[in-house]
């Protein structure tokens, strides 16, 4: 699945240690990115400031669908995978099928797990095993109003009425 940045966990495994054998801070975050925004871009952004490699998990269709409903994601998973990794500030990205991303944060063991401001330290998932290898938690601040329901909701009142288009 190696289309340019985007990895399987195992590709990404092998690399993230070549990595490491080098010196490289690793960097973790990971989201549906539904709709990119310039909160999105702003966030990754700062995240790989925080390191060296910034690593993006994406929650694959049926985790979205998991979490956010059935109407969700609005992008396929491998559009979004594309759109992410044609970021600058994005080295790696690759998808998971879980609702939280534990199991590949214990895998890849990245030096540095990042999440948004809607996130609190304490609900950060994998915050207790990043730290357990001496890798530490970051939260960013968000940029307010920049969401994927926030544009999802613009585009649904402009588009209503059909008598203003």
């Amino acid at each position: 699945m190696s289309v340019e940045k985007i990895y399987t966990h195992a590709e990404l495994k092998d690399e993230l240690e070549r990595l490491r054998r080098e010196g490289k801070m690793i960097v973790f975050t990971n989201g549906c990115f539904d709709i990119l925004h310039v909160g999105h871009v702003r966030y990754l952004k700062e995240a790989k400031g925080l390191g060296d490699v910034l690593v993006v998990a994406l929650n694959s269709d049926a985790s979205v669908r998991a979490i956010k409903g059935t109407k969700r994601p609005l992008i396929p998973e491998a559009e979004r995978a594309e759109i992410v990794s044609s970021l600058s500030s994005v080295d790696y990205v690759t998808l998971f099928d879980e609702l939280t991303p534990l199991e590949l944060i214990e895998y890849l063991k990245p030096d540095v797990l990042v999440k948004g401001g809607d996130w609190t330290e304490d609900r950060v998932v994998g915050r207790d095993v990043v730290r357990s290898w001496g890798g530490r938690v970051a939260i960013l601040a968000e940029t307010r109003g920049a969401s994927t329901t926030n544009i999802v909701e613009r585009v649904l009142d402009v588009y209503r009425d059909k008598k203003d288009r």
